[in-house]
């Protein structure tokens, strides 16, 4: 008797973890491509982006919950593989938002940043992919091998990132723009995934966990490379008064 009554207690709080993880999924979506058409900076930007990182965290919070709860308490081994999947995915989706924030946090710093959060969520991030990518070539899971790849790049990239001293006076602004770009990647799988069967295609199919990769990672580096660009012609020209794209988004951060 004890023991079935504990079995429900542990099915609702799931369920009410789940029901938590879609609310911020949700949010997150809905929120989503307001920053990214809204002026640099602005208070629309600001505040909707901040329902979108909530939205996320919230995302990647419960999905470590329900990954863990999935590998201990679901017997079937193709459940505790994918709950080692959900795992690692809710790293590198957190990762990125962390990254997203932490870079205007750090905006004015001029050499390298070792602080243990920022450092060691890039590690572990590392090291979580390269245990998948061993995990789905001993299992044969070729999505949890392409899949850490992302992971992997992420990781080296946050730590050359934060150990290395700036080489850009707007690398907070560059930074920032591909982890957001990157959570609306991960935001934009999970929806994909989610309603994969409403279009005939498995959940575990390769295409739909990898197509927003595969379109959203070009767009982010040719957005990236416009920015990058346009910034290195505003350091060799005349300062003009009202040119203040990136000083709007420069004031915002320092009130973030």
């Amino acid at each position: 008797m004890r023991r079935r009554l504990g079995t429900r207690r542990i099915g609702g709080m799931l369920k009410m973890i789940l029901y938590l993880h879609i609310a911020g999924g949700s949010a997150a979506l809905l929120s989503m491509f307001i920053p990214l058409v809204t002026r640099k900076g602005g208070r629309t930007h600001r505040r909707s982006g901040w329902v979108f990182v909530g939205g996320m965290t919230v995302v990647s919070v419960t999905a470590l919950m329900l990954s863990a709860a999935r590998y201990f308490f679901d017997p079937r081994p193709e459940a505790k593989a994918f709950a080692l999947f959900l795992f690692y995915v809710a790293i590198l989706t957190g990762n990125a938002v962390s990254v997203g924030i932490r870079a205007l946090r750090m905006k004015d710093r001029t050499g390298p940043h070792v602080h243990p959060w920022d450092v060691g969520l890039a590690a572990l991030l590392t090291v979580t992919a390269v245990a998948m990518a061993v995990y789905g070539i001993a299992t044969s899971r070729a999505l949890f091998v392409a899949f850490s790849g992302i992971g992997l790049v992420a990781g080296v990239q946050g730590l050359w990132y934060w150990l290395r001293p700036p080489t850009c006076r707007m690398h907070w602004w560059l930074r920032h723009m591909s982890a957001m770009l990157g959570a609306c990647i991960a935001a934009t799988t999970a929806f994909l995934v989610t309603n994969a069967a409403l279009v005939g295609a498995p959940r575990g199919s390769m295409i739909v966990w990898l197509a927003p990769s595969i379109i959203g990672t070009p767009v982010t580096a040719v957005w990236i490379g416009y920015y990058r660009r346009r910034f290195a012609k505003r350091s060799t020209a005349p300062a003009r008064h009202g040119d203040t794209e990136a000083g709007s988004y420069d004031a915002a951060a320092a009130r973030a």
